[in-house]
């Protein structure tokens, strides 16, 4: 064969910026649902405990915070028992600091994976979210159990309102994980990071007091906290408890979308990046 009927093929990643090719990442669903089952069987089969670690968390906390803030301080918690207040407020945050965990650690610990073989990398990110939905929902389904104990039967309004602030707070920590999954490729202080920043976030969201203790003229920028209005909507929901959450809260929508749009836009940015340097 000639050297002119010799063809080279060169394979490299395409620089700049690409929009997600949602298509492309129909086509690897099969994929997706793979790396989430993985996630979810190492989560659960290899402890002790199971899916018992789903349920023992969030109570175990709420216990702790009884003890501080409803005995010792003696925070209101507007009519609602105080350990089961907590609890409500914890099952949403531990999910939304898991899925923003979760996420900001998926690249740098399967480093090793997609490095040797081509995928989507979002695929990573968006896979690591399985587990902190499966522990929401078992843990959701132990706070319905002890409301109703308690006499507080969910409305019909739980039925789509806490669906919804799932997909709220979702989004929201999706947004800022693909951030932190991106840097953290860079930077591995984002690790250190990521525990000093949930840490604040629990005090800085409703889990341990009302938002009614937050002045009014603070809410718009109390509710940009995207942990902040799912919390306080699923407490509403399913105790039914004093007036419905102030509408203002719902400016943490516009606040997750651009979160998740933004950091799109930055993973995708950097995404041809990741192999050399991880």
């Amino acid at each position: 064969m000639s050297d002119a009927a010799r063809a080279e093929v060169v394979i490299a990643p395409p620089k700049g910026f690409k929009p997600i090719d949602f298509r492309e990442l129909w086509q690897y669903r099969e994929l997706f649902m793979q790396f989430a089952w993985r996630d979810i069987s190492v989560r659960y089969k290899q402890a002790v405990l199971g899916v018992l670690w789903a349920i023992l968390t969030p109570l175990v906390m709420a216990g702790i915070l009884t003890l501080i803030f409803g005995l010792l301080g003696r925070l209101p918690t507007n009519g609602i028992p105080k350990a089961t207040f907590y609890l409500s407020g914890l099952t949403v945050w531990l999910m939304f600091a898991g899925l923003l965990q979760n996420a900001a650690q998926s690249l740098v610990s399967q480093a090793g994976l997609f490095t040797k073989v081509y995928f989507p990398r979002i695929l990573l990110p968006m896979s690591s979210m399985a587990v902190p939905l499966a522990d929401y929902l078992m843990a959701f389904v132990v706070l319905l159990g002890i409301a109703a104990y308690q006499g507080f039967v969910p409305n019909l309004h739980a039925l789509y309102v806490v669906p919804l602030c799932v997909l709220w707070a979702t989004v929201g920590a999706f947004g800022v994980g693909l951030w932190f999954s991106a840097l953290n490729v860079y930077y591995r202080d984002i690790g250190y990071v990521l525990p000093f920043i949930t840490r604040i976030g629990l005090f800085a969201s409703p889990v341990i007091y009302p938002v009614s203790m937050i002045p009014a003229r603070w809410h718009w920028l109390y509710g940009m906290n995207p942990a902040v209005g799912p919390i306080e909507w699923v407490r509403w929901a399913v105790f039914h408890v004093g007036p419905t959450p102030e509408p203002v809260l719902f400016v943490s929508i516009p606040v997750a979308l651009v979160l998740f749009l933004s950091g799109a836009w930055f993973f995708r940015k950097m995404e041809h990046t990741f192999a050399d340097v991880v």
